[in-house]
C-alpha cells in the first residue's frame, strides 16, 4: 500500500499556505513606518505670522507630544484616492512624522509671536500653567472625488489648566488645502500651507482660550 496519493495534496496545501502568508505580508508592508528602497524626502517648513488680534498672556504653556494612529503618524505620505481607502505615495516620505511637524510648528509659532511668557515641550521643566493636548485625526492627501487631492489635516485640541486639572477649552481644527497638481512635490507644498493655517488657528485659539479662563481661587 502506497501513501503517494496523500503527499501531493499536503504539498499543495503547504504551498498555498506559504503563498497566502507572503501575500498577507506584502499587503501589510504598504503601511509600514519606513518606505523600502530609495525615497524622495519632503520637509515642509511652515512659517506662521502672528495675528494682531492675538492677546499677550503672562502664563506658561507646555506642549504635549501629539498623538495619532500609526497609519497617520508615519513617515509614509498617506493618500486617500477614494472614501474608505488609504494608500501611500511610492518612493516618497516625510523627513519627520506628522506629530513632530505639528509640535514644531506650534512651538515656533508661539515663540516667534512674542505673545506668551514661556512655551516649551512637555518635560522641559517649566512650571506650566496650561498644557496643550493634541490628537492628529487626519494627515492625508485626500481626493474627495476631485481631480486633484487636498492636503487634509484634522487635529483635536484640548487646553488643560494644570493646577485645576480642568479642560478649559476644546476644539477640532480641519484644514484642506488643494494641491496645484497630482504630483507629490505639489502635494507636499500643499501640506506646508495646511500646516501654516492649522498652526495659526491653534495658536490663536490657545492664547484666547487661556486668557479668558478664570482659575478657581486658592483655598
Amino acid at each position: 500500500m502506497t501513501t503517494r496519493a496523500n503527499t501531493a495534496p499536503a504539498h499543495a496545501w503547504r504551498l498555498g499556505l506559504g503563498l497566502a502568508v507572503a501575500l498577507l505580508l506584502s499587503g501589510c508592508s504598504i503601511l509600514s513606518d519606513k518606505p523600502q528602497g530609495t525615497a524622495t524626502i519632503y520637509a515642509p517648513e511652515p512659517h506662521v505670522q502672528p495675528d494682531p488680534a492675538w492677546p499677550t498672556v503672562n502664563w506658561q504653556l507646555a506642549l504635549t507630544p501629539p498623538t495619532g494612529a500609526r497609519v497617520i503618524d508615519s513617515l509614509r505620505i498617506a493618500v486617500r484616492p477614494t472614501p474608505g481607502e488609504i494608500q501611500v505615495y511610492s518612493g516618497a516620505q516625510w523627513a519627520r512624522p506628522p506629530s513632530e511637524m505639528l509640535q514644531d510648528t506650534l512651538l515656533r509659532t508661539f515663540e516667534d509671536s512674542g505673545r506668551i511668557a514661556a512655551v516649551a515641550r512637555q518635560g522641559s521643566g517649566i512650571a506650566a500653567d496650561f498644557r496643550l493636548l493634541l490628537e492628529i485625526r487626519r494627515f492625508e492627501s485626500d481626493y474627495a472625488g476631485q481631480a486633484v487631492p487636498s492636503a487634509t489635516i484634522e487635529v483635536s485640541a484640548k487646553l488643560l489648566h494644570t493646577r485645576d486639572q480642568k479642560i478649559v477649552a476644546s476644539r477640532t481644527f480641519l484644514q484642506a488645502q488643494p494641491a496645484t497638481s497630482t504630483s507629490v512635490p505639489d502635494v507636499a507644498r500643499a501640506f506646508e500651507q495646511s500646516l501654516t493655517t492649522v498652526g495659526h488657528d491653534i495658536a490663536g485659539w490657545t492664547l484666547t482660550s487661556g486668557q479668558g479662563y478664570q482659575p478657581a481661587p486658592r483655598s
